[in-house]
């Protein structure tokens, strides 16, 4: 078993969460210590809503197991915009930037376990170490780039073509996901993605998908700058 130095947290346990830290911007051991220190493991059911639209967040959290969708309710009618999956964070952004009440709520799909750091601990690391300032940096800008990734996906490519994309980035999402949150999510209702799913898609829009597919490495690809 693998502990990280001056932490009681070890590589085992915490083997998502550790790996998103590390593709978001390498972090010497020392910085990585400092880091998770301040990760509370929390264990969370089906159902239960990490953020709610209209209030602030205070807190970011990294998946180790579970699942979970970001929505909101325009005109009353809820849309499912994005999925979280082991390794991946959930966060309201606006909250997260402006200190503001967010717009979105986040809710978990199935019993989950979490790792939690509140935005002002986050701040503080930020503040008194520059190798962490530096991961908070390049944790922002991968974060935009998913962002406007998801919009591009959004609004250049029928629903067909992104269900084909979500197959072909997240295969996992129809054996844990229900499918009214899958239809949510493109846009369509359950009978149009099943006829969708029932259907074929064709090539015409492969360059396209090639081309957001290469946008899912973090932004750690790119050299690190102090």
């Amino acid at each position: 078993m693998i502990r990280i130095p001056g932490n009681n947290m070890t590589v085992c346990a915490v083997n998502n969460v550790l790996r998103k830290l590390q593709m978001v911007y390498p972090l010497s051991a020392e910085a990585m210590a400092l880091l998770t220190a301040r990760l509370l493991p929390v264990e969370l059911p089906k159902g239960h809503h990490l953020f709610r639209e209209g209030r602030k967040g205070t807190h970011v959290y990294f998946i180790e197991r579970g699942i979970a969708r970001a929505y909101s309710r325009p005109d009353n009618k809820e849309m499912t915009y994005w999925f979280g999956t082991e390794g991946d964070v959930a966060m309201s952004y606006y909250s997260y930037v402006a200190n503001r009440p967010g717009y979105e709520s986040v809710e978990l799909l199935e019993d989950s376990l979490l790792y939690s750091i509140s935005h002002e601990e986050l701040q503080v690391l930020y503040s008194t170490h520059i190798e962490i300032a530096n991961w908070g940096r390049k944790f922002a800008e991968y974060e935009l780039i998913r962002t406007e990734k998801n919009f591009m996906t959004q609004q250049s490519l029928p629903a067909a073509v992104r269900y084909q994309l979500l197959l072909e980035q997240n295969p996992q999402l129809l054996r844990r996901v229900q499918l009214g949150y899958i239809a949510s999510y493109l846009g369509v209702t359950q009978v149009t993605l099943s006829r969708i799913r029932a259907g074929q898609t064709g090539t015409r829009y492969s360059s396209f998908i090639a081309l957001l597919a290469s946008f899912s490495e973090p932004a750690s690809a790119l050299p690190a700058m102090l």
